[in-house]
């Protein structure tokens, strides 16, 4: 009698943020990012090879010289477009064949089945592994998900979206020509899928903004752009900023937003920048820098119904409860959604205790 199949849980076998966690805390690993775009970054280590240095040509990063080798071996040298082009190729090349699967199949020849490159690449593309199905006849079955929800595929089809993300990454960098050719339409995209929770779609648009944007800044290009196309670009970044933020890569989001800001320096766009800047400070538990940033946002303009819940919850990760009170009261008589923190003044009330009961009696009689 055949085994009836069943779901096996992924939790073992998925790999998700290991890119993250390989460059935690590095301010070289957040740059290298910056100049040589993530996902190429991520593309040379499941490639096996160590990048060893760096010369930027900040007038065409494509020309730019990049020495890399595997653990062991010669090291190379090539200009970053080529080494970009040719790493795309070496991990589009032929696959070996997956190994047969039973029921009884550990999370090692799971993923030998699923290819360790393309366990190690799915998350890198927004793809998070969920079970998989071996049935008794027939392609083991994948559940996996992404921003648009989730979906059924086999291995083979798995692989697809990879090597598809693959084909795609290395088209747009194929495209980036210079450090100026940057297409401000964009962020008009990134807004509405900012708007729908796509963050991967997000990093997608704006993704290889940073490293030359970094450089523009420097330029007398950069400086006598217009306020308008600066305003422009510095939302953008912080678009980008903040869905790095929502995907738990804080460390890129801090050094693209501080980016944004200098972009941005004094403009209408800023203000919004210290707000998106101190929220990613808050979920880090560093709300006294939060504070800062929040309160500069409200200094220089910024919407102070989304500004002010921010600053209450952050006095309140302080322990400035009576603060933290008073800005809640701020924030509904502005606008803010008052049910929406309701749980946070109840909470501070209740630490503040009787005192605050007597207070409140003796203002209103």
């Amino acid at each position: 009698m055949a085994t009836a199949s069943r779901a096996l849980s992924l939790d073992d076998v998925r790999a998700d943020g290991w890119f993250e966690r390989l460059g935690e805390g590095s301010a070289a690993f957040a740059q290298l990012n910056g100049i040589v775009g993530a996902r190429f970054v991520a593309f040379a280590v499941v490639a096996g090879l160590r990048i060893t240095a760096l010369a930027v040509d900040q007038r065409n990063p494509d020309a730019s010289s990049i020495e890399f080798g595997t653990e062991g071996g010669p090291s190379q040298r090539l200009p970053l477009g080529e080494f970009k082009k040719r790493l795309a190729a070496a991990l589009l090349g032929e696959d070996e064949p997956a190994p047969p699967l039973g029921a009884d199949a550990t999370p090692d020849r799971i993923q030998a089945a699923i290819g360790f490159r393309y366990v190690l690449l799915a998350p890198i593309f927004g793809v998070r592994l969920e079970t998989i199905t071996i049935p008794a006849k027939g392609e083991p079955i994948l559940a996996i998900t992404r921003a648009t929800g989730v979906k059924e595929v086999t291995i083979t089809e798995l692989r697809e979206i990879v090597r598809q993300g693959i084909r795609d990454e290395a088209a747009r960098a194929s495209q980036a020509r210079s450090p100026f050719s940057i297409d401000l339409e964009a962020v008009r995209a990134a807004k509405a899928a900012a708007a729908s929770g796509e963050h991967e779609r997000v990093v997608s648009l704006l993704g290889t903004w940073p490293g030359p944007l970094s450089m523009l800044l420097r330029t007398m290009e950069g400086q006598g752009l217009t306020k308008e196309v600066r305003s422009t670009i510095a939302e953008g970044l912080g678009l980008l900023g903040s869905a790095y933020a929502s995907l738990d890569r804080t460390d890129w989001a801090h050094e693209i937003l501080r980016l944004a800001i200098q972009w941005g320096q004094d403009g209408e766009v800023t203000a919004d920048l210290f707000r998106r800047l101190g929220a990613t400070h808050l979920v880090q538990d560093r709300a006294g820098e939060a504070i800062g940033l929040l309160r500069r946002s409200i200094a220089l303009g910024g919407e102070e119904k989304e500004v002010l819940p921010l600053l209450a919850a952050a006095y309140a990760a302080r322990e400035r409860r009576l603060a933290a009170l008073l800005t809640i009261e701020r924030a509904i008589g502005v606008g803010a959604d008052e049910a929406g923190l309701a749980e946070l003044r109840g909470s501070v009330q209740a630490a503040l205790g009787e005192p605050w009961t007597r207070f409140q009696k003796f203002v209103h009689g």
